[in-house]
């Protein structure tokens, strides 16, 4: 399945993104609680590009890699960057006006989560959940 780009630049897009990434999930038969899990995750890194980048895109796509089959959600802007990628994974950590749990929350409800961030060139995101077979 082709990659589907969701834009990202406003309150709807996040939740448009959120919708999306929930109902491609579905298709690999993942838990509703799965489900939730992987919506929440959507949601939180299209809210940090939306907040911290202003606009972005959240890309979506069902993956495989032999033994198991997945969702594939990478958030990417070309926002300011991430100037300190450990501390921003930290609990409780915010540059904004945020409970700091946005990176660190999605980390622990996805299985894969690398951010990858250039100071004034923009960030990264790529995260995967696999389904259980």
């Amino acid at each position: 399945m082709e990659a589907l780009a969701v834009p990202i630049r406003t309150e709807a897009d996040i939740v448009s993104a959120r919708h999306t990434g929930r109902r491609m999930a579905a298709e690999l038969g993942f838990s509703n609680s799965q489900l939730t899990m992987i919506a929440t995750a959507i949601s939180e890194l299209a809210r940090n590009v939306m907040t911290y980048a202003g606009s972005g895109e959240v890309l979506l796509e069902l993956c495989d890699n032999g033994a198991r089959r997945g969702i594939l959600v990478i958030a990417r802007d070309e926002g300011p960057g991430i100037a300190d990628i450990d501390l921003a994974m930290q609990d409780g950590f915010s540059t904004g006006r945020s409970l700091g749990l946005g990176l660190p929350g999605a980390r622990r409800l996805m299985d894969e989560f690398e951010i990858v961030s250039e100071l004034g060139h923009g960030t990264t995101v790529t995260a995967r959940k696999w389904a259980s077979r």
